[in-house]
């Protein structure tokens, strides 16, 4: 337990740092395994389980919320084959380079060794990006649609990678996995009648683990890819989301783990922090060279240069690649420090450069020559806000109940803005005013602008980080009208009121006052009091 105690110790330590000078934590954890590796204060063979089940979770999440249609897109199939090909060409070209100009780990290198360096550069780390489209609320905007198709696709080729190089095929008994297919209706099933506890947090677990990961295992195959496929065939169960919601912490805590054992596989001397800052010094090509294909596929220089940024890291696939490299006898072992020396500068480096916002990447695609908007992607063309007085960002729950309110009580016209184009659909099958929009691009809120009645928004997303994002481009934009934002917490709630949100509100306040509002209007009859109903049209700006 000393040992444990120590670890502990070290990784809250450095994540609280990280956060004390403005980093994301897991710069902290990463810091982490270096320093404890330094101390040599012993191994916890349990924090390879966590980091394991930490990324079997992250994949079984993903699965739950993903479209399988957006791997069927030329920006995500085309792109990542395109990306795959030209990195490992261009990727051995830079290394070879580096080997003639003297990288003594390098020269002794024949091309073949260096172009499995160059694929297993080649990767994005899935762990990394799901975690800030997470913190940022954007895992379903268009870019983060998009990135995380890639990743998926490259998820895909690395299963093939390890398929072939396994020197053995997968089990003639995994074709029996697609009776996976009939079995997840009745798990559906099942999960109905577990209701919204421990048992549904659990049953998730279970379908993670079992059928997913050791299934899959057990039949020759990447068990990670088995608890994604888990989640895609699940992912249309009513409670996906909510299941996708309870795992959140769970998994978020076990990946501190997964962080802060990429530190824990060696450590560097000068040479190899050389040549994985080398390594690192490509980064700005990769991402690029996204950026280029993107743009060039239909998509806005905005969405290109986000999706392209956020993939601007290593994955830690690269480590099993050249561990892979290692085991065949082409690799040394030291190429394991070096690789996780690069994956972790390249996590720290990504996480600056994402952390500077989006109004960094308007600028810089404000810079960019002009593109055709009637030949972009229907996706990145704005819907009009039309005579609408009031806009509901975020048409979730708590969304949909202010455009309710607002339209139902107080009789204003109000647009409902989301970018989940099923969400959009289903709503505006039963009647709502729905367009599709991106909060948290500034030229949804220049466009927006143009519309002279437009004088509130509410901004009703559930991810505090994407509320912070719309209230930046919303005043960037010049937009004069009252701001109301909810919120989860109470800090948030004094963060908003602290940058001119005019109204902030605490969800779970609100939850109560609505309650209060049932029961006195229930009573209103029998104490022959005079309370509002909601037939009744109060004037705009009076209270609630």
């Amino acid at each position: 337990m000393t040992v444990v105690a120590i670890y502990l110790v070290i990784t809250f330590g450095l994540g609280g740092l990280a956060m004390a000078v403005r980093l994301p934590p897991l710069v902290g954890f990463l810091a982490a395994g270096f320093v404890i590796n330094a101390l040599d204060v012993g191994g916890v063979p349990e924090l390879d389980v966590a980091a394991d089940l930490g990324v079997t979770l992250l994949l079984f999440a993903i699965g739950l919320k993903l479209d399988v249609r957006i791997l069927l897109r030329r920006e995500v199939w085309l792109t990542t084959s395109a990306h795959m090909v030209v990195s490992v060409v261009l990727g051995s070209i830079a290394l070879w380079l580096a080997a003639v100009a003297g990288a003594a780990m390098l020269a002794v290198q024949s091309m073949q060794t260096i172009a499995l360096l160059a694929f297993a550069l080649s990767f994005s780390s899935t762990v990394f990006v799901v975690k800030v489209l997470e913190e940022r609320g954007e895992s379903h905007a268009l870019y983060g649609r998009v990135a995380i198709g890639i990743l998926v696709m490259q998820d895909i080729i690395a299963v093939v990678f390890l398929t072939a190089t396994s020197g053995h095929l997968p089990s003639p008994w995994a074709l029996t996995l697609v009776g996976l297919w009939p079995l997840s209706r009745v798990l559906r099933k099942i999960w109905t009648r577990l209701g919204h506890g421990e048992m549904q947090s659990l049953f998730g677990i279970v379908m993670a683990l079992v059928p997913g990961y050791a299934l899959f295992t057990a039949l020759g195959l990447k068990g990670d890819l088995g608890a994604l496929i888990m989640g895609v065939l699940l992912a249309s169960h009513p409670a996906s989301s909510e299941l996708a919601r309870s795992l959140f912490h769970i998994k978020e805590l076990l990946l501190v783990g997964f962080f802060v054992s990429i530190g824990l596989t060696g450590l560097p001397d000068l040479p190899s922090i050389g040549i994985a800052l080398l390594m690192v010094l490509l980064l700005p090509f990769k991402a690029a060279w996204y950026v280029l294909l993107l743009s060039r596929l239909k998509l806005r220089y905005r969405t290109a240069l986000l999706a392209g940024l956020s993939l601007m890291n290593y994955s830690e696939f690269g480590l099993i690649v050249v561990s892979v490299g290692v085991s065949a006898g082409m690799l040394a072992q030291v190429w394991l420090v070096e690789m996780s020396i690069a994956v972790a500068l390249s996590f720290v480096v990504s996480a600056l450069v994402n952390r500077r916002g989006h109004l960094m990447v308007e600028k810089i695609a404000a810079r960019l020559p002009a593109q055709d908007e009637l030949n972009l992607n229907p996706e990145e063309r704005h819907g009009d806000a039309g005579d609408a007085e009031v806009v509901v960002i975020g048409m979730g729950r708590v969304g949909f109940a202010a455009y309710q309110r607002l339209t139902d009580h107080y009789r204003l016209r109000v647009v409902g803005v989301d970018y989940d184009g099923p969400r959009i659909q289903r709503l505006a099958a039963e009647g709502l005013r729905v367009i599709e929009g991106d909060a948290t691009d500034l030229y949804f809120w220049n466009q927006l602008r143009r519309s002279d009645s437009v004088r509130i928004a509410v901004l009703a997303m559930p991810r505090h980080g994407a509320n912070v994002t719309a209230l930046e481009c919303l005043r960037e934009s010049g937009f004069s009208g009252k701001v109301a934002a909810v919120a989860r917490y109470d800090d948030e709630v004094q963060w908003a009121r602290e940058h001119g949100v005019g109204i902030a509100f605490n969800v779970y306040a609100g939850a109560g006052l609505e309650l209060a509002d049932q029961v006195a209007d229930d009573s209103a009859p029998r104490s022959g009091k005079n309370t509002l109903r909601d037939n009744d049209s109060p004037a705009p700006g009076s209270g609630d």
